[in-house]
């Protein structure tokens, strides 16, 4: 039961981080680079939130209870930019990502092993979260790489910068062992 719970928050963890990596990303563009694609077959980071939000709607709405794609989801709309103002990609980003914390704040370590479906094809609840951690990180991953083209030279590194390695691992290794832990903040986010 302990590895279950240990588990969870593991997860928690990992997606708050491609969270705040996705919004770090998106602070620092102007409101119009979110909007920008370069060809027809490019979406922008508009609308990769648009379509991440979606996912995260229908897979973590009712998740023990209902198919992970609900009836209601148009996932070819969510390709569509339409979001018009960063105000709106940002209630998108954070309606999708409350849904997501919401199901799995109420999960308890023993349902771990329950089945749920997506799509009619079965999946452990362990499995179904393993699903979202490598789906959600590939789309931040693509935020974060666009935001970085498009900003160009005022990028500001959100890892380690180029360069600073060294002096990034001097600073770790000078700091006792730890176990990285939920900050208060990190906490109020999840809630």
């Amino acid at each position: 039961m302990e590895t279950n719970i240990a588990y969870l928050e593991s997860a928690k963890k990992q997606f708050l981080y491609y969270k705040t990596l996705g919004e770090k990303a998106i602070e620092q563009l102007e409101p119009e680079q979110l909007f920008v694609a370069v060809n027809e077959d490019t979406n922008s980071i508009a609308t990769i939130v648009k379509h991440l939000s979606g996912n995260m709607l229908s897979r973590w709405t009712d998740f023990l209870n209902s198919d992970g794609e609900k009836e209601w989801r148009n996932r070819d709309a969510e390709f569509e930019n339409d979001l018009q103002s960063k105000e709106a990609v940002l209630v998108a980003w954070n309606k999708g990502w409350e849904c997501l914390f919401n199901a799995l704040n109420g999960l308890q370590p023993e349902q771990l092993s329950q089945i749920i479906y997506i799509r009619n094809e079965g999946h452990t609840v362990v499995e179904a979260i393993n699903r979202q951690l490598a789906h959600y990180p590939y789309h931040v991953g693509q935020i974060v790489f666009y935001a970085k083209q498009l900003k160009n030279s005022d990028w500001e590194s959100l890892s380690i910068p180029r360069n600073k390695s060294k002096s990034y691992n001097a600073d770790k290794f000078a700091q006792e062992k730890s176990i990285k832990n939920f900050t208060d903040e990190e906490l109020k986010r999840l809630k």
